[in-house]
């Protein structure tokens, strides 16, 4: 069976049933020995099955004889599948925080409540989607390669954080945007609400959820995947780890812009300025932009006299008063 088949598995409906209601969709009218002819099951299995369907609200039975099971529209049905599953979250999330109120306080917490040790990549990266889901307030990312999940794909869970209007701030190291399609993937999270800046060193990986949770890979080897990580609670430890990352927020750069929209009209090759203000080299630009080093070379060229400036450096000052973008942001 597809995992497609099982579609209803979120909201607590199993492949067994969901295939039988899927049958009493396409034959509403049908009978229950009808239906045990059509699909090969015993008539005894299929009414347990057709209790179960209703008493998650999928279908009802209906009076008389012959028995005969009557589904209930998909999206009435489903509906209401999910609000009981999110009461249901809810009240959990109401039972945990009794049970956090009745966790005895220490002032003094031992090492391993401090810190805890993950490993295992499926692991760190479940560890690491978890601690992004439960931030309430502000989540803090420092971002660099190499990446345990396919870094070509959105960070779901951040963008779901956005939209619930978590405060995100994000600095990326400039290596990270030079992976084709990454540079496209933070605009997107900075479209959706994410303050991102760029730094040309970003010492490690590092996020934080408000202020009181952080997971960092146990090795300092930033150049090979990490199986391990170590996840930091509320401690001097964590202080140290939020002020290294106000640090480095004050001293990146803001993000460059990729809404059309927002970009002066008199900005020239947009795509070309946004992946050099990135701190991009010639050889990323080349890789992003799907063309050659010396056409790189030739449009670079073209941008720094259409500004009139002799260096890079001296481009980016002219930039930032025509108001293409703003360092200081």
């Amino acid at each position: 069976m597809k995992p497609e088949d099982n579609a209803l598995a979120a909201v607590g409906v199993d492949a067994e049933d969901e295939q039988i209601y899927r049958d009493l969709l396409r034959r509403p009218r049908a009978t229950l020995p009808e239906l045990a002819a059509h699909t090969g099951r015993t008539a005894v299995a299929l009414r347990r099955a057709c209790t179960r369907l209703e008493s998650l609200g999928l279908g009802r039975r209906m009076a008389g004889r012959p028995i005969r099971y009557v589904p209930t529209r998909p999206d009435v049905a489903v509906a209401a599948l999910i609000s009981r599953r999110e009461e249901g979250l809810a009240q959990a999330r109401l039972a945990a925080l009794a049970l956090l109120a009745e966790t005895p306080r220490t002032e003094h917490l031992a090492p391993e409540e401090v810190v805890e040790v993950v490993q295992g990549q499926a692991a760190v990266v479940q560890r690491f989607t978890q601690l992004q889901q439960t931030a309430t307030e502000e989540l803090l990312v420092l971002d660099r390669p190499p990446y345990a999940q396919d870094p070509s794909q959105q960070n779901a869970p951040e963008m779901e954080r956005l939209a619930h209007g978590i405060l995100v701030r994000g600095i990326y190291d400039a290596s990270a945007l030079e992976i084709p399609g990454k540079l496209r993937l933070a605009q997107e999270s900075a479209a959706a609400g994410e303050q991102a800046r760029v730094s040309p060193e970003v010492p490690m990986k590092l996020a934080i959820a408000d202020r009181r949770t952080a997971i960092l890979p146990l090795s300092a080897d930033a150049s090979a995947h990490s199986d391990s990580a170590v996840i930091v609670h509320s401690s001097s430890l964590l202080d140290a780890l939020v002020t290294l990352f106000e640090v480095l927020w004050r001293s990146a750069l803001p993000l460059p812009i990729s809404d059309a929209d927002s970009r002066p009209a008199d900005m020239p090759d947009p795509e070309l300025f946004a992946l050099l203000a990135a701190g991009l080299k010639d050889e990323a630009v080349a890789r992003q932009l799907g063309v050659s080093l010396r056409t790189v070379h030739r449009r670079v060229s073209e941008l720094m006299d259409r500004l009139g400036a002799r260096t890079r450096f001296q481009a980016g000052l002219l930039a930032a008063r025509r108001g293409w973008w703003d360092p200081d942001s």
